[in-house]
């Protein structure tokens, strides 16, 4: 996250009235952050809208199928609604006035409707395709914060930094009073150990050995005390040595026979597991990756 945004917070704590900025890199960790944020809205009663650029919106109702969130039932009574933001947000209409124009229809039909209250969250792709106005999205940054006085809205709006050059970057940093980010535990060139959401769990990526052995124990003892069933997401782990594999087994045996522990990793890395102990712990399940043998 670029160090200039005001006030990082986890998913979670991104409620009503907020107006807040989530940049990424990593394309699992955005959706994570999205399902999160849809689950947590359908589950407060919330009228919950996602417009989306970089995938389609069917694509983006299986990632949600597939990080715990039921669309389906959402989605045919009206309480969630997915389209493109090309459809939706512009409606044909490139200007800020226009865009604006919409958000405040959202908001009264989600009104008239009787929602308490109104997610949004907005992949704010669009913006850097040909024919469209950067001066427009900056534009609509600064006028929709009036939207926000009644506390009913919600706005997620996502940057991808491979799409946004530095200077809009900065801009988004300054136009929202909050960000979107996830718990990181450890940050290094080799190894990213953070929070995943949704499901909730633990998700790391890179190579994994026993230096960072304390790191894994604290992001797994919090998974345990907040996560009724722990996901352990290691499907962009390169290596694990069997210190680090062990810790994962150990603290799978510890969990009481009412919940179960699933890691989610390649072939070698199950490999590892396996030498380990992991397939004597009942509550551990290991799920290959789907593109391994």
């Amino acid at each position: 996250m670029d160090r200039r945004m005001a006030d990082p917070a986890a998913v979670g704590a991104i409620g009503a009235g907020d107006h807040a900025c989530l940049t990424f890199s990593d394309q699992e960790e955005r959706l994570d952050l999205v399902a999160a944020f849809v689950r947590g809205g359908l589950r407060a009663g919330h009228k919950v809208v996602c417009w989306t650029d970089s995938v389609s919106p069917d694509e983006l109702t299986g990632e949600l199928h597939d990080r715990a969130v039921r669309p389906g039932s959402a989605l045919r009574r009206g309480q969630l609604r997915i389209s493109t933001a090309a459809d939706s947000l512009l409606g044909g209409a490139h200007d800020a006035a226009s865009m604006v124009e919409t958000l405040t229809g959202e908001v009264r039909q989600a009104g008239r409707e009787g929602y308490p209250g109104l997610r949004i969250t907005a992949d704010m792709c669009w913006a850097t395709r040909p024919l469209t106005s950067a001066e427009q999205l900056l534009e609509f940054e600064t006028r929709v914060t009036d939207l926000f006085a009644h506390g009913q809205l919600c706005l997620i709006c996502q940057y991808d930094r491979e799409r946004f050059d530095a200077v809009t970057l900065a801009f988004a940093a300054r136009a929202h009073p909050k960000t979107v980010a996830a718990q990181v535990y450890l940050e290094h060139p080799l190894l990213r150990i953070c929070r995943q959401y949704s499901p909730g769990g633990v998700r790391i990526a890179g190579e994994l050995d026993f230096r960072h052995a304390d790191v894994l124990e604290l992001a797994l003892a919090e998974s345990l005390r907040i996560d009724r069933h722990v996901r352990v997401n290691l499907a962009a782990l390169d290596y694990i040595d069997g210190a680090c594999a062990a810790i994962i087994v150990a603290a799978a045996r510890s969990l009481p026979k009412s919940r179960r522990m699933t890691v989610t990793c390649r072939r070698l890395v199950g490999t590892v597991l396996s030498l380990v102990g992991a397939d004597g712990v009942a509550a551990l399940r290991v799920q290959r990756c789907h593109d391994q043998p």
